[in-house]
């Protein structure tokens, strides 16, 4: 085949499929925000289910809302005529996804949902089918047209339902106030969880690692202790233990330009003075930024009585998987 018309094709399914889903605007209406309040209100489970392309969409969608601080699981309508339909209290809610809104699958539990008293959300492409008629709710995610060439395979349908699930699992984020913090609780093996809790102090330089000089020791003095400690810095303290200054491997040069005389040479007169520091409660990608922002490679962690309590390095960030 061409590579034009093949790109053609692959061209054809994506626009039939955004226009599908530019349609869905007008279906977020009362049913849409009353479906929202019944999630909200849940103080269970939001047990999802669907039956075969509309499975794959319902466990996506309950992942999604597990990981947005809505508690939701995947029941399969099979296995829940089979024992796991046990799995459902009387504080859960339902949400049930079927384009025909005629899963024999999901209808046959029906009993069971109604005699408990669970809320029944539903997403189906025709709002006069059996499910529609017995949900609580009952939101409207049909589409004029599939993007299968045969009008067969579920393309434009599913992703219709899982950008309708998309919509209730980000609106009800926003109603319960989630927060970036929240996400990165229930994501902490993730890039973001690691950027959103993993602070200075779990990375720094401390105790007896921390590169430190008297302001009245001579450059060689603070060079041994810069070669000892391996960090490419040294702090500086004045006599009340406070951050005087620092003197890093840029300063060495600096030094050396100016023909410094490593033993006579006081730190305190070649030093940095003002040096940027940060909190150890701080979190490292906030360090991360200002290493960045400032094009230097560490920050001295002080206490609030401005004594140096560690060192953290640009690599001890990047080796822990923030960037």
């Amino acid at each position: 085949m061409e590579i034009e018309k093949l790109c053609k094709l692959g061209r054809s399914v994506i626009d039939i499929e955004a226009s599908m889903i530019a349609n869905l605007s007008s279906r977020i209406d009362h049913q849409f925000a009353k479906a929202c309040q019944l999630l909200h209100d849940c103080e269970g489970r939001i047990a999802v289910t669907g039956v075969g392309k509309s499975g794959h969409i319902s466990k996506k969608i309950a992942a999604t809302f597990a990981s947005t601080g809505s508690p939701a699981f995947f029941i399969h309508p099979n296995e829940a005529k089979h024992g796991d339909i046990g799995m459902l209290t009387k504080k859960d809610v339902v949400l049930a996804l079927s384009n025909s809104g005629e899963s024999e699958e999901i209808i046959s539990i029906l009993p069971v949902i109604k005699r408990l008293g669970i809320p029944l959300i539903t997403l189906t492409g025709r709002p006069n089918s059996t499910l529609a008629k017995a949900a609580t709710v009952n939101i409207d995610v049909s589409v004029e047209k599939e993007a299968c060439p045969l009008g067969l395979a579920p393309t434009s349908s599913t992703t219709a339902a899982l950008v309708m699930g998309d919509a209730l699992a980000m609106t009800l984020l926003e109603h319960r106030g989630f927060t970036e913090n929240d996400f990165a609780l229930s994501h902490p093996g993730g890039l973001l969880g690691r950027r959103l809790l993993l602070k200075v102090e779990g990375l720094m330089h401390t105790g007896d690692k921390i590169p430190i000089v008297s302001h009245h020791v001579s450059l060689k003095d603070a060079l041994v202790e810069m070669t000892r400690k391996k960090l490419g810095i040294t702090t500086i303290i004045n006599d009340q233990n406070e951050l005087a200054g620092i003197f890093t491997d840029g300063d060495v040069r600096r030094a050396f330009d100016k023909e410094s005389d490593i033993r006579t040479t006081k730190i305190n007169d070649v030093m940095s003075k003002n040096p940027k520091t940060i909190g150890s409660d701080i979190l490292a990608a906030e360090a991360l930024h200002l290493m960045e922002t400032h094009k230097i490679t560490s920050l001295v962690v002080i206490n609030d009585k401005r004594h140096p309590v560690g060192i953290i390095h640009i690599h001890d960030i990047l080796h822990a998987g923030i960037f």
